[in-house]
């Protein structure tokens, strides 16, 4: 045996020292690297957890109306809405070690490498949830070498950022479960119909199963496939200590109903109205159109279901469906400007298009109730009176002569009453007070009942020659219908992100812009225009509508050559109807022009059907009642054929006593009180 000599132990001492030396200056190297891509990781902070989602919206009685998505369903739900079998059988079929390690399985690792070298090539996966999750979210599948470590890096920064109850339910809502369903919610809903946070141990087992391999282990595709690998889960369940060997037997041999359909792709509930929602979303809360279509946003809106149905039941009823007259229609409670229904059009697969929100069009004489409120503020009552005559205004100003005219060409040749002449829709009065208010009155009185749309300084703004929208009419007649307080149009009460976090409430407070006593005033005067007792000259614009209806209700009806509209309300609700060509072609055929009003009354009664009939309520103070001759606007006697009880302004009622049809009576003062007495069926209905 040859001995080393002390050269050579020099020589190998050395050596080993060389090999040390580099193996600590590799180690510190390594350590450095490692901490500074920690360092790194800690500095870049937590990566972003949005993925795309489906975003919902919701009805006012949080029903599902609908979803905005580009083909896939995916829904967020937190880990206390998902059933604990399905986080379990994916926890103990994907990572069983997932509580303890910090993002790498190293065991896990080293055996999946053993497994592959023995085989000669890759038969068994390593990742871990969180790595797993880091793919789905930020990467793509390819299996490159700067994929994979790039998803490393992803994995550390989400060990660091986020708890492993995040990091688990954020995994459980992406990952795909095939069929365009990805997340557990959507998964849930396609194959077995109900809510992630309802599903058995069977249908459990049966989902975590799909991802390995939605193709293959989808029960939908073979179910042969799906129950032998359910049967692995459970029998890791088991292993694992999630489950007893009864319950796994029990549920492999539980059969299982499936449905096989994403249950939300046949809601289609208001298109017209999901679009203005959509439209707010941008314009109202200034969020992107990404945001809108794939945030995984919550958002409630206002909308009734059983309202739109009835909204578009009635369309569908009155207008013939051979016409290419379209309808917008906007109901609203007037009580806080919430839309419960919108008709945009008669067929949203044809034309998109909304009438109600987009469409300016003509608003004839439904625009007289902003004029007489304005009247009443400059000293006007129910009971003033003008000429109905034919009429030619000339003006001073070098503008062109100016002539309307009555429907039909009927003029009273007589004075009528504020009251009457709105119940009859008389042109005449309307321009005569428009011009003794001033031109500017009426537009600033339009402005404050939230008119937002440019109104001409001309004489036939009193007849509504102006363009105006369907949903700022119904707003506007909301503030007669609630006392004054402002309301805007209001479609959505409440947003929420995918992580549930209210971005957006809806805030009802309100102020007062009308005075309490003359817009009750001017919603009594209103009801009238369903009263036949002030048909005089001309019958009430209601009287083709008025025994349809069974409860109180003002309105006002309007017409121009190409616009029909029938706008009204009872205490709760308010309805604008709109009908006409998108062309502006001519209303000529009867029946066309007789659609809005037949869709309001039949939409208003099938709407309000089984909530109380309520009246309208006078204000505490600042009104008083009497009743008059409504022929003439005077104080009533019992001689007077007809009487209509009559809210006044206090101050401004009638003095004088109706001697039209007196015999040499002169009634006293007691029997004036006794004429306030107002009957309790009155009160229902004041026109009775």
């Amino acid at each position: 045996m040859e001995i080393m000599t002390d050269q050579g132990f020099r020589k190998t001492a050395k050596y080993l020292r060389a090999i040390i030396i580099i193996s600590l200056i590799g180690m510190i190297c390594m350590l450095i690297l490692f901490l500074g891509i920690l360092g790194y990781a800690k500095i870049l902070g937590a990566p972003p957890l949005a993925v795309p989602q489906s975003t919902l919206f919701f009805a006012d009685d949080g029903t599902l109306m609908g979803e905005s998505n580009s083909g896939q369903k995916r829904y967020w739900v937190g880990l206390k809405d998902i059933s604990p079998d399905l986080v379990n059988a994916t926890v103990s079929i994907e990572d069983k070690n997932f509580y303890e390690h910090h993002g790498f399985d190293y065991k896990r690792i080293a055996g999946a490498v053993l497994a592959d070298v023995k085989a000669f090539a890759k038969v068994q996966g390593a990742s871990t949830i969180t790595q797993q999750y880091a793919r789905n979210l930020f990467l793509e599948h390819d299996k490159t070498w700067k994929r994979k470590l790039t998803e490393a890096f992803y994995t550390i920064r989400l060990e660091m950022s986020y708890s492993k109850q995040e990091i688990l339910e954020g995994y459980i809502n992406t990952i795909y479960y095939g069929k365009g369903a990805y997340g557990v919610e959507a998964a849930s809903q396609y194959y077995f119909g109900k809510k992630a946070a309802d599903l058995t141990l069977a249908e459990a087992s049966m989902l975590a199963g799909i991802p390995k391999g939605p193709g293959i282990y989808s029960p939908l595709a073979s179910m042969e496939k799906a129950k032998t690998r359910q049967a692995i889960i459970l029998n890791s369940m088991v292993k694992n200590g999630y489950i007893s060997k009864k319950a796994a037997q029990t549920a492999v041999e539980k059969p299982l109903t499936l449905v096989g359909v994403h249950t939300t792709q046949k809601v289609r509930v208001a298109p017209y109205f999901q679009d203005a929602v959509k439209n707010a979303l941008k314009n109202q809360l200034h969020l992107d159109d990404r945001t809108i279509a794939l945030g995984g946003l919550k958002v409630f809106t206002t909308l009734n279901l059983k309202q739109q149905e009835a909204a578009e039941s009635q369309v569908h009823n009155y207008v013939d469906d051979s016409s290419e007259i379209q309808v917008g229609l906007v109901a609203m409670d007037p009580k806080n400007g919430y839309v419960k229904a919108m008709v945009g059009g008669r067929d949203y697969d044809k034309s998109p298009f909304n009438r109600s929100v987009q469409a300016i069009r003509q608003p004839g004489s439904t625009i007289k109730p902003l004029l007489y409120y304005a009247a009443l503020e400059q000293g006007f009552t129910p009971s003033s009176t003008m000429r109905s005559e034919f009429t030619t205004f000339h003006f001073d100003d070098g503008q062109a002569d100016y002539t309307p005219h009555n429907f039909n060409n009927k003029y009273a040749d007589a004075e009528v009453t504020l009251a009457q002449a709105l119940a009859v829709s008389d042109n005449i009065f309307a321009v005569k007070t428009h011009l003794f208010l001033g031109e500017e009155a009426l537009i600033d009185t339009a402005k404050r009942f939230g008119l937002s749309t440019k109104m001409a300084k001309v004489p036939s703004l009193a007849l509504g020659t102006s363009g105006v929208r369907v949903i700022e009419m119904a707003g506007a007649y909301s503030l007669l219908a609630n006392g004054g307080k402002q309301v805007n149009p209001t479609l959505i009460t409440r947003v929420e992100d995918y992580n549930g976090n209210v971005i957006f409430e809806k805030e009802n407070a309100m102020k007062k812009v009308l005075d309490p006593a003359k817009a009750f005033v001017m919603t009594q005067m209103l009801t009238g225009v369903f009263d036949s007792k002030l048909n005089g000259y001309a019958k009430v614009t209601g009287s083709t509508v008025s025994k349809d209806l069974t409860r109180p209700y003002a309105g006002k009806s309007g017409s121009t050559e190409t616009d029909s509209w029938m706008i009204g309300y009872s205490p709760q609700l308010v309805t604008a109807v709109w009908a006409g060509y998108d062309i502006g072609k001519p209303l000529e055929v009867t029946a066309e022009k007789t659609y809005a009003k037949n869709v309001w009354a039949g939409f208003m009664e099938e709407a309000l059907q089984g909530k109380p009939v309520k009246a309208f309520k006078p204000p505490k103070d600042g009104v008083v009642g009497v009743y008059v001759n409504p022929a003439n606007g005077k104080l009533a006697t019992k001689d007077c054929p007809v009487r209509r009880y009559t809210y006044y302004v206090a101050g401004t009622e009638p003095t004088e006593y109706c001697t039209d049809h007196l015999m040499n009576i002169n009634p006293s003062p007691a029997k004036h009180r006794e004429s306030k007495k107002v009957p309790w069926y009155k009160k229902i209905m004041p026109w009775s």
